[in-house]
């Protein structure tokens, strides 16, 4: 080989691999991420020792929990037209500085209303994290790496909530619901001061104004739906009084659709300009929209599954608080340690390969949730959650990676909108219907005069069973995602140096 074409080689590689500033600005953002999924996770816990320390009843102190997902689902909507207004690192610092604030509101609050704006807070911060680092990954990582990146994504999603549960029960038990948000502060605020110093701006920022009609309408579509859906999901539409909440519920779900619809009429007017607050041309890309349609029901089985277990293992599986949570502990260290790994065979051998024993293995998990009961032996429960752990770290990397990068360079950040929020929506779906199918067999089977296992056991069973058949969406669908062009016969000799290089 001659040393010309030696250089050649060299010069190509080196314009395929990550700039190391571009590096760094993603391990901040996995940092950040990181800790916002962290806070999330302890909470999940920490409601009913909230509900008794402050003194309120249940339905009230979900809305620790509705009111976050709500301000989630309002703010990721406009991330879309945020990330390309203004710069990556305005962005971060402005997500982190929300983040944080909201962290010591609660830290401090003296009772539930201020703990509620903390929340609030705290939710404005983490809808902004996901998307911005998605979207910079897919504009910094070159096509053939973005697998084995995203993979490290999954590493972050997997490995906050395998610590989370077990860290919050320590702390709870321990030292009281304060210190859940005073360990997580000074995490956000050295993940903020590493930002101020080290973030740099990447790509170019737009100055197309805001339109203002967009974001109500996004407020009114999104939030009324996600709100509708809370209240199914509270854990007690089944009891005397549901009827009139129920018809509540039903009647926000009715209105967000019709703004949603006012929503997408006027992004299709604004998006003739460039203008619009959610860019539907994403959904032009075959693809991308089959991906999306996947990642909806898998969040829709996966947050409905993982919201019902803890209920399902403590009163039908007889195990307590610290059980159910070693239950989950393999199966998301495992999620963890598998993430780059699928990353680097999705980037060598494509989505399929993961994606459809990914699908079966969390189908067939939770077919076997539904089967089993009372009597089941703890490590049979431990086998099924790591199975679906299994098959949730074979999936997540091929969506993300194939659903982005089917678009337009230009459309990324309105592709990680969209589909940060069809996920969130569809997470609030599978909550509340999984939820309110365990909810309602418990309360009628406890005005029967039956056990709480005995009542809920056949809830539970029902709600597994339709997770698991809903969950046979993604196998069949999982069979036509392709893995996009660009992403397709890059020299072997740019992949190694890509995999070697020093900015990892």
């Amino acid at each position: 080989m001659s040393s010309d074409t030696s250089h050649s080689r060299a010069n190509d590689a080196q314009a395929e691999s990550i700039d190391p500033a571009g590096m760094r600005v993603i391990w901040l953002l996995l940092v950040a991420a990181f800790v916002a999924i962290l806070n999330e996770t302890t909470m999940a816990i920490a409601i009913p020792e909230l509900n008794a320390s402050l003194g309120i009843p249940p339905e009230l102190g979900q809305w620790l929990t509705s009111a976050f997902m709500l301000t989630m689902a309002v703010v990721i909507p406009t991330t879309g037209f945020l990330l390309q207004r203004f710069s990556t690192r305005q962005i971060f610092l402005a997500a982190m500085i929300l983040f944080s604030a909201g962290t010591l509101i609660c830290l401090v609050a003296p009772g539930f209303t201020v703990l509620l704006v903390g929340r609030v807070v705290q939710a404005a911060g983490t809808g902004i994290m996901m998307p911005l680092l998605m979207t910079t990954m897919m504009n910094v990582v070159p096509a053939h790496s973005r697998g084995r990146m995203m993979g490290r994504v999954g590493l972050v999603i997997s490995l906050a909530p395998a610590i989370g549960p077990t860290m919050s029960g320590i702390v709870l038990d321990s030292l009281g619901w304060r210190w859940l948000f005073a360990i997580v502060l000074p995490i956000a605020l050295i993940a903020l001061g590493l930002g101020a110093k080290w973030m740099t701006n990447l790509g170019e920022s737009t100055h197309a104004p805001i339109d203002y009609v967009s974001v109500v309408l996004s407020v009114f579509a999104f939030g009324g739906i996600v709100f509708g859906l809370s209240q199914f999901g509270g854990g007690h539409g089944g009891d005397a009084g549901g009827s009139s909440s129920t018809g509540f519920a039903w009647t926000a779900i009715a209105a967000g659709l019709v703004f949603l619809a006012l929503f997408a009429w006027r992004q299709l007017m604004l998006q003739k300009e460039d203008r619009a607050l959610l860019d539907l041309r994403v959904f032009s890309a075959k693809n991308y929209v089959i991906a999306v349609i996947i990642m909806a029901v898998v969040a829709l089985a996966m947050f409905g599954t993982f919201s019902l277990l803890p209920l399902y293992l403590q009163n039908v599986a007889g195990l307590n608080a610290t059980q159910s949570g070693l239950v989950l502990l393999p199966g998301s260290i495992l999620m963890g340690v598998l993430a780059p790994i699928m990353g680097r065979i999705y980037d060598a051998r494509g989505p399929r390969t993961l994606l459809v024993p990914g699908s079966i293995m969390i189908a067939a998990s939770m077919f076997a949730y539904s089967l089993v009961g009372v009597g089941s032996p703890t490590w049979v429960l431990v086998v099924i959650q790591t199975v679906m752990s299994l098959g949730l770290a074979a999936s997540f990397t091929p969506l993300f990676s194939a659903s982005l990068g089917s678009l337009d360079r230009k459309l990324y950040s309105h592709g990680s909108a969209a589909l940060n929020t069809m996920q969130q929506v569809a997470g609030a779906a599978g909550t509340a219907l999984l939820i309110s199918i365990y909810s309602s067999a418990l309360h009628s089977g406890e005005a029967a005069g039956r056990s709480v296992a005995e009542s809920g056991a056949p809830g539970a069973h029902n709600a597994f069973l339709l997770a698991a058949i809903i969950a046979l969406v993604p196998v069949v669908l999982s069979f036509f995602i392709k893995k996009p062009e660009d992403q397709e016969d890059v020299p072997a000799e740019v992949v190694n140096s890509t995999a070697e290089t020093p900015a990892e």
